[in-house]
Order: C-alpha cells, then sequence, then structure tokens
C-alpha cells in the first residue's frame, strides 16, 4: 500500500522489473530496496509477462531489459504505453549505443539506463516519475565510440529479428 505525505501526495514509487535474468532482478531489488521509497511490486521473466503484471499491478515504473523472451523490449515498451499511458518505462540494458536507447525512447521509454551505471537506477526512477527524462552518463558517448555492430543490432531489434 502507498503511503501518503499531509498533501496527500505518495511518496513510494512502485516499480515493476523486467529482466530475463532471475539472479540479476534480485541484485536489482536489493538496490532499489536501499532507497526507501522505492516498492519493487513484481518481478517478470520476460516481455509478455512485463506486460501483464503492468496491466494487474498497475506499478508507476517499469524498470524494463531490451533483450527479453517472447516480447523483446522495444514492442513490450510500445504495448505497455499503449495500455497503460500514466505507467513510465525506464530501459536498464547492457547495451550503451545510444542507437538503442534512441530506438527505446521512440518506442515510448522515458528513460534509458545501462547495467553498469546500476547506481543511477534510482535517481532515473525518480527524474522519471518527477515527469523528466533520463539518459545514463555511459549512453551520451560521443557518436565516433558507436559501431557499426550497434547499429545492426538496433536494427534487427526494431525490425523483431534474432539478433546474429
Amino acid at each position: 500500500m502507498r503511503q501518503s505525505d499531509k498533501g496527500g501526495r505518495n511518496l513510494n514509487c512502485r516499480v515493476l522489473l523486467a529482466d530475463d535474468h532471475q539472479p540479476f532482478r534480485e541484485a536489482v531489488r536489493k538496490l532499489l530496496q536501499r532507497h526507501g521509497h522505492i516498492e519493487v511490486v513484481g518481478e517478470a521473466g520476460d516481455g509478455i509477462q512485463a506486460v501483464e503484471l503492468t496491466r494487474t499491478l498497475l506499478p508507476d515504473i517499469v524498470v524494463m531489459d531490451i533483450r527479453m523472451p517472447r516480447l523483446n523490449g522495444i514492442d513490450a515498451v510500445a504495448q505497455l504505453r499503449a495500455a497503460h499511458p500514466a505507467v513510465k518505462v525506464i530501459v536498464f540494458s547492457a547495451n550503451a549505443a545510444a542507437i538503442f536507447a534512441s530506438a527505446m525512447l521512440a518506442a515510448g521509454a522515458r528513460g534509458y539506463v545501462t547495467k553498469s551505471d546500476a547506481e543511477e537506477l534510482p535517481q532515473a526512477i525518480f527524474a522519471v516519475l518527477a515527469g523528466n527524462a533520463y539518459m545514463s552518463t555511459e549512453v551520451a558517448a560521443p557518436p565516433g565510440e558507436r559501431t557499426a555492430q550497434d547499429a545492426v543490432s538496433a536494427a534487427a531489434l526494431v525490425r523483431k529479428t534474432p539478433l546474429p
């Protein structure tokens, strides 16, 4: 149950974690539990489960990986945003290529944090909850640091085809 201050504002942010690696979800849960105002209300192991749990749990924020079984992150974000426009999505990915971030933001995500910048996740959650966009420091790499493989990988995700 959400706590409220004297003005009726919610103090807790309800978060759904969506990543296909269960040990990683556990680590993220522990990271977020260190922040008293973040409540992890559920965990999904694939994109379809993330969409279904969003419908039943109505979290404030969904923290989602890009590469998941059954439904990739780009398509899951698009479905979530269409069905639940008030629910905000933060991508939490191992890939720092700006082209991935662009694809996810185009699908409706409000933030993008790399897993190597995991300590930024609570800051990203509060920024997005406040109505701002958030981009991980690692994602803001200069264009010269992106590779051709980054572009191929992002294009494969957008086309919904398997990655090489």
